[in-house]
């Protein structure tokens, strides 16, 4: 069974939960129209919010992160038509992957190279912004959509006031010019930056201490050396591997008022979907806060019913009814 019946199947057994809301607009964002959900959105308008959401209550709201935007068929990875299908769904965090041309523009692209995910090739820092402004992106069976390679700058204005995002920086991107785009865009509110060691963390959070960091820690140690680095838990959000942690490992992040984020992406993802999607409600009910995903919809609809009925979080979603 190929990839879009499998998700047609899945979203005729979640009807409830898969059918689009209904109340949405088109907007156009650098000349591109792109439609979004009017409901479903995350609306975070200062730093003093941004800590506050992601403080850790009892009464936090599960969420799901849209590994690289949460392609489906037909929406590709990274882009941000692909953004607003799941917010017809669902809120979101959106996970998303920077690279830089070789004339120093910041695209959004996961891999190094250009041949899997559009119709060019060569390496992303060995082209020009010019050369990728002319190419279109392939969804994940491959087929050729009508859709654009988004700039950072295109993703961080979309975003503002309607999905929180998480930017996976590549190797050949300098943290300067991330950290610049996103004061430049006024985005500091909705942008956490990704870190995946301790003193990439500190580098980070010396250059921009206002803005939230994803920082891997996945056990007793890490918490440890997290806490050597001086980084305020208040700025953290912890990612705690691919591997389900104990609910004693998640207590004790909660106990330091941070949010966790559990990769389900992969095995875990891999499990629910053969074994069943209640799966992912027993990895929130263990004290995972966020699931990366890299099936979005489905995880949403599986932990929606583990939302409180009253939530000190509340104030920033707009629901779907």
């Amino acid at each position: 069974m190929n990839r879009r019946l499998i998700w047609l199947v899945a979203c005729a057994g979640l009807f409830t939960f898969c059918k689009p809301d209904s109340s949405s607009k088109v907007e156009e964002v650098f000349g591109q129209k792109v439609g979004v959900s009017e409901t479903n959105l995350i609306r975070l308008s200062s730093l003093e919010e941004t800590r506050d959401f992601y403080t850790w209550t009892s009464d936090r709201i599960p969420m799901v992160s849209a590994h690289r935007g949460g392609p489906y068929p037909g929406f590709p990875e990274n882009a941000i038509e692909t953004f607003a299908n799941i917010l017809k769904y669902t809120p979101t965090i959106i996970e998303l992957d920077v690279a830089m041309t070789k004339d120093s523009v910041l695209v959004l692209m996961h891999d190094d190279e250009l041949d899997r995910t559009t119709n060019g090739t060569g390496k992303v820092e060995e082209v020009t912004f010019e050369y990728i402004q002319g190419l279109l992106l392939e969804d994940n069976d491959g087929n050729l959509t009508e859709f654009k390679v988004p700039t950072l700058k295109e993703a961080l204005v979309w975003s503002k006031g309607k999905a929180l995002l998480t930017v996976d920086i590549k190797r050949s991107v300098p943290y300067e010019k991330i950290v610049n785009e996103v004061r430049e865009t006024g985005s500091e509110a909705h942008a956490a930056l990704i870190t995946y060691t301790f003193p990439a963390a500190k580098k980070l959070h010396s250059m921009a201490p206002e803005l939230m960091l994803s920082v891997t820690i996945r056990n007793e140690e890490e918490i440890k050396r997290l806490e050597e680095t001086g980084i305020p838990w208040d700025r953290v959000i912890a990612f705690t591997g691919i591997a389900e942690r104990t609910p004693e490992f998640n207590k004790a992040l909660h106990d330091k008022g941070v949010f966790t984020i559990l990769g389900v992406l992969g095995n875990l993802d891999k499990s629910a979907e053969a074994r069943g999607d209640q799966l992912y409600a027993s990895f929130v009910q263990n004290g995972a806060d966020i699931l990366a995903t890299d099936r979005p919809i489905e995880a949403a609809a599986a932990i929606k019913t583990l939302a409180p009925k009253t939530s000190s979080k509340s104030k920033y979603f707009t629901h779907a009814d």
